[in-house]
């Protein structure tokens, strides 16, 4: 199988995935809300028996009380929330009202690449865009705080900038029940940190026993995609919530099928929770020996659906006078694979979802350390790929080598194969009979070519997740006109680039025995190519002209050293 058989499989297999999975979004895809304000949720019941950590006093098994749903900020402010506390830090803008982080923009990412553009906003309250955070208390017949009143500011000023030369900055918020009992919560928020560290410390000040339980979730409507059609990355990456157990690992679940995948209710004790979406997401961490109950919930159904992942627990038991303490990590930010292993959470980097097939995964976080140690060489993304193309072929050289050799022998037996086809006219049987002769008694490989196809099939589809996924390369500028590689070519420059190597390419290749009308076929195959690079991100066809080029110098080079010289016809006496 020659090289341009190989591209017209690869294509035919990308397209045809592509299509697939275009057609199962748009068959199960959940309807987009419309630009009206959220309904608020009502309290949706959760199941007893939270197990208790060893940090804080057992919760007894009577069943534990429901916990707010999900709500807008003007349905919290409604019910009495906190007004906005404001936290600006060198990673990001984050508005807290009490027990809900309602807003929090990533201020080294913009929207997009322009130089005005606004920067990314991950959390936010606004009808389109809800996505939120919050943490609250449950009591079974005592007062409690929740995520929607309770909670009051403890500082001075409500606008707050963690300085450059400080590490850290703390902003308190308070809850002082009628019995006595007090939580103060604190959100301490690190230099150059995407984690929050949000910690609750109870004191039972009353004369009687007081139990609750803190409950962490995360709450959004699905967000409109920016970038549609069959070949958008963003089309493909996962939306929906996550989460971790030590028992069953990574899981997940689309927005789509909350309803229609069962109930989720998880005792787990660790793990973490997590609202994923294209480059960005945001994730409940909670202690790695704290026991608590994950759920996923499903609200106001219809039109504009809310989904909802929370986690309940630990609950603590405090005898009067007592004390007890519990914290969290929420992570809003980008999907930095560096960053995240940077916390030690087991699991959480495979909220870089590269993609669902486990194979893909795999490959793709060993390709992208590789590329990410190329990037640290060459400070440029472009150019790591323009490397890891070079790497991949040295590591493949043997394959591609006889690929080429055998295309190379193939061209210079082409007059004595055109003789067969002269002599045996329309009995293909025996053409092909002879042909094989030929090929055995000249040590040609027909399949030579078939080898590398598998290996450059995989490493396609793999850089393809990985480039989709990779929030570093987001924006990222290669020269020129290449100004983000994770969108395409607005030029079409490398797509073009493409053809002509292709074009190359397949005059060097030989259609030894190959149909006329499939050979015609053929020559399509490089226009064909180009139209469909065209529409994919320009890293990705970086990465295919870099290969191509590296692969036409080779096949090049191979030619000349094995076909100078054409079999002459007088050597051409085969037996009928």
């Amino acid at each position: 199988m020659n090289q341009t058989r190989a591209f017209l499989i690869l294509a035919w297999l990308m397209v045809a995935t592509l299509l697939w999975m275009e057609w199962g979004k748009e068959k199960s895809a959940p309807p987009v809300p419309p630009p009206s304000a959220v309904a608020p949720a009502s309290s949706v019941p959760v199941a007893s028996g939270v197990a208790a950590t060893a940090a804080v006093p057992g919760a007894p098994s009577a069943a534990t009380p429901a916990v707010p749903g999900g709500s807008t900020v003007s349905t919290a402010a409604a019910n009495g929330a906190e007004p906005a506390v404001t936290v600006t830090t060198a990673v990001f803008k984050v508005t807290l009202r009490g027990g809900e982080i309602s807003e929090a923009d990533l201020l080294r990412y913009p929207v997009t690449s322009e130089p005005d553009s606004p920067p990314m906003r991950l959390l936010a309250s606004d009808s389109s865009l809800y996505f939120v955070a919050q943490s609250g208390w449950v009591s079974q017949g005592n007062a409690a705080p929740t995520h929607e009143s309770g909670f009051r500011y403890a500082g001075e000023q409500r606008d707050l900038v963690l300085a450059k030369d400080a590490k850290e900055i703390a902003v308190p918020f308070v809850w002082t029940g009628p019995n006595g009992v007090t939580i103060t919560r604190t959100y301490t928020f690190r230099q150059g940190d995407y984690a929050i560290k949000v910690r609750d410390d109870v004191s039972n000040g009353s004369t009687v026993p007081w139990q609750g339980f803190v409950y962490r979730q995360l709450s959004r409507v699905p967000r409109e995609l920016a970038h549609k059609g069959p070949f958008s990355p963003e089309q493909y990456s996962f939306q929906g919530a996550a989460w971790y157990s030590p028992a069953d690992k990574y899981e997940k679940r689309k927005f789509d099928k909350f309803a229609d995948d069962g109930k989720l209710d998880k005792q787990v004790t660790g793990g973490w929770i997590a609202m994923l979406q294209h480059h960005f997401f945001a994730a409940w961490i909670p202690g790695d020996k704290d026991a608590g109950e994950f759920s996923l919930e499903q609200l106001n159904a219809g039109a504009a659906p809310q989904y909802l992942i929370r986690d309940l627990g630990p609950g603590v038991n405090l005898a009067p006078g007592q004390k007890a303490t519990t914290e969290a990590r929420l992570w809003v930010g980008p999907k930095l694979v560096k960053a995240i292993e940077a916390q030690n959470v087991p699991g959480l980097d495979r909220a870089v979802d590269f993609s669902s097939y486990s194979i893909f995964a795999t490959l793709a976080n060993g390709l992208f350390w590789l590329l990410e140690k190329l990037h640290n060489l060459f400070g440029n993304w472009g150019w790591a790929i323009v490397g890891l193309v070079v790497l991949l072929k040295l590591a493949l050289y043997p394959l591609s080598a006889a690929q080429y050799k055998s295309a190379a022998k193939m061209r210079k037996f082409q007059p004595r194969v055109a003789q067969l086809k002269e002599r045996y006219g329309e009995d293909k049987q025996k053409f092909q009979m002879a042909l094989m002769e030929l090929y055995k008694k000249e040590k040609i490989n027909p399949v030579g070519g078939c080898l590398p196809l598998l290996p450059q099939m995989i490493i396609f589809m793999t850089l393809y997740w990985m480039l989709a996924e990779s929030v570093e390369l987001r924006h990222a500028p290669w020269m020129l006109w290449i100004h983000d590689l994770t969108a395409r070519d607005p030029f079409f420059v490398l797509p073009l680039m493409n053809i002509a190597i292709m074009w190359t390419t397949q005059k060097l290749t030989p259609m030894t025995g190959m149909d006329p009308a499939q050979a015609k076929m053929m020559q399509f195959m490089p226009l064909i190519f180009g139209v469909i690079l065209a529409f994919l991100p320009a890293g990705l066809v970086l990465y295919q002209v870099a290969n191509g080029g590296l692969g036409l110098l080779q096949q090049w080079v191979t030619t000349k050293r094995y076909a100078e010289a054409p079999a002459t016809a007088g050597k051409d006496k085969d037996k009928d």
